[in-house]
């Protein structure tokens, strides 16, 4: 009698039964795949193409939605993101030509950020200096200020301070901090004294942005404290920043006018420094994130960052160290720096 189910092959033994290609190995099965060159095409041309994209970021144009700027604000999440998805679809694929392909774009990243990977900072250092947007919103004035003074800076520089909330900033930091100032919505804060304090005009209409100097036992620096305007991203009218880029080319102009000769700028410029609408500032100032700092360094949003669009940048003196706060109640995370002013 015949069992159900069963299909009877005469006299098969276990040398007669063919192996079904799923069985072998996946060396194998690799090796002897006729077609492991052919497929993968389009993967591979995509991956070709997503590095010369990495490549010549700068050549993609602003004058459509600001598509430059905006692709330069999330560029290092191109080669976190993409590459491993790429990768595991030339797995999925089993194909050697999207494989080989999905070098392209990893070598670009790594040329590219490779060096945040590495820890540059190094000890030492005459000034420690912090910044935090603490959002106009913030529920606990008093208690982010305290999370942020614990960073033992000597120079703190808080930005979208509301004015409702101002007195309590204030008394929150008063113990900790002889002088002050506050232009508008930004301040200083200081254990050193402040002279030549005024709002710096960036082309909004009210104070965003201030100049001061600090006179430290390693001499005069000028600290200057900005907020530059909100970037949206729009179905119709794309990434607007024109505000912000009008108002970075106005801070660029006065930093570059400062007769001191050490400089040092704290603030939410609202854009990383790889975009390209910020380089009137970036192209005169180094970030001590990239230059001493320990990774990216994202500030936003505090939850889940993905972006480091707060800044601090220096002219004449030599970061040691940077690095990223605590959270506090505020959708930015702040973040500090250790500097050397001098011998």
């Amino acid at each position: 009698m015949v069992q159900a189910y069963k299909t009877e092959t005469g006299n098969d033994g276990p040398e007669d039964l063919v192996t079904d290609s799923r069985s072998r190995r996946p060396r194998e099965r690799w090796r002897d795949d006729p077609d492991i060159w052919r497929r993968g095409i389009v993967l591979a041309v995509c991956a070709v193409l997503f590095a010369l994209l990495m490549v010549f970021h700068a050549q993609i144009p602003n004058r459509i939605g600001n598509l430059g700027s905006l692709g330069e604000t999330f560029l290092p999440w191109f080669g976190v993101v993409l590459v491993p998805v790429l990768f595991a679809a030339a797995l999925w694929r089993r194909s050697a030509t999207a494989l080989i392909a999905v070098l392209a774009p990893a070598v670009v990243w790594v040329n590219l950020f490779g060096g945040l990977l590495t820890d540059k900072s190094t000890a030492g250092g005459d000034l420690t200096v912090a910044t935090h947007n603490v959002n106009a919103e913030n529920p606990d004035p008093e208690g982010t200020a305290a999370k942020v003074a614990a960073s033992g800076a000597e120079v703190l520089a808080l930005q979208e301070l509301a004015q409702g909330q101002v007195r309590a900033y204030e008394r929150a930091l008063a113990g900790s901090y002889k002088y002050h100032s506050v232009q508008g919505t930004v301040g200083l804060w200081s254990k050193y004294p402040l002279t030549g304090t005024k709002p710096v005009d960036i082309g909004m209409g009210w104070t965003r942005a201030m100049r001061t100097t600090v006179t430290t036992p390693k001499g005069e620096v000028a600290v200057y404290v900005a907020h530059m305007p909100s970037v949206r991203v729009k179905m119709r009218a794309g990434f607007t920043a024109g505000q912000r880029d009008d108002s970075a080319d106005a801070l660029g102009e006065a930093i570059a006018d400062e007769r001191v000769g050490k400089v040092v700028l704290l603030g939410d410029l609202n854009g990383t420094m790889n975009d390209r609408a910020l380089n009137a500032v970036t192209s005169q100032m180094r970030s001590t994130q990239g230059a001493a700092g320990d990774g990216f360094g994202f500030s936003w949003p505090a939850a889940f960052p993905m972006a480091r669009i707060d800044q601090i940048m220096v002219k004449g003196v030599e970061p040691v160290s940077s690095w990223t706060l605590p959270r506090t109640d505020s959708d930015h995370l702040p973040i500090a720096a250790r500097v050397r002013l001098g011998p």
